[in-house]
């Protein structure tokens, strides 16, 4: 993934208010993230733990959701599987809930996934992050391979979200 600005950030929610995007807290550290090592850019909000964001290229284009998620507590984390990366990490995994876009999210209307707590999945797959033991499959698919189907069940998620 390439480097992204803050101001691609804001403008890249498909699922939220310009408005909301505006006030929305972006990390500060953007310059230090590993971004070739990522398939998307994933943060909590650390003034509202109950919501999490996530941003990556589709199309060529930058793709922003915003989504709630429990806050996270050392009693709910359930040591389950990622459905992006699928992984069970020993972070736990959270129940990430989106505001579907348009007109059906003004309704109402979410989509969830099961995401890794830390929304790390992107280093996981890589083994740039520990994600304790027997938290990754033995599998005979190449690197290569498992980076694809990670952002295939991203992307599969966030057209769930736009359509």
């Amino acid at each position: 993934m390439e480097p992204l600005t803050e101001q691609q950030i804001r403008a890249a929610f498909l699922n939220c208010t310009k408005g909301e995007a505006k006030r929305l807290s972006v990390p500060r550290d953007l310059a230090d993230r590993p971004w070739a090592d990522l398939d998307y850019l994933g943060w909590r909000d650390p003034q509202a733990p109950d919501r999490a964001y996530l941003v990556t290229v589709l199309d060529g284009r930058p793709t922003a959701l915003a989504l709630r998620c429990p806050s996270p507590t050392a009693a709910q984390r359930p040591r389950g599987m990622c459905s992006i990366c699928l992984t069970t990490p020993a972070g736990g995994v959270s129940l990430m809930v989106a505001r579907r876009a348009g007109r059906p999210g003004q309704q109402g209307n979410t989509v969830g996934t099961y995401v890794c707590s830390d929304l790390a999945c992107s280093l996981y797959v890589r083994g740039r992050k520990d994600a304790g033991p027997g938290a990754r499959l033995q599998e005979s698919l190449t690197l290569e391979k498992k980076v694809q189907r990670t952002v295939a069940h991203l992307a599969a998620f966030v057209a769930r979200v736009t359509a």
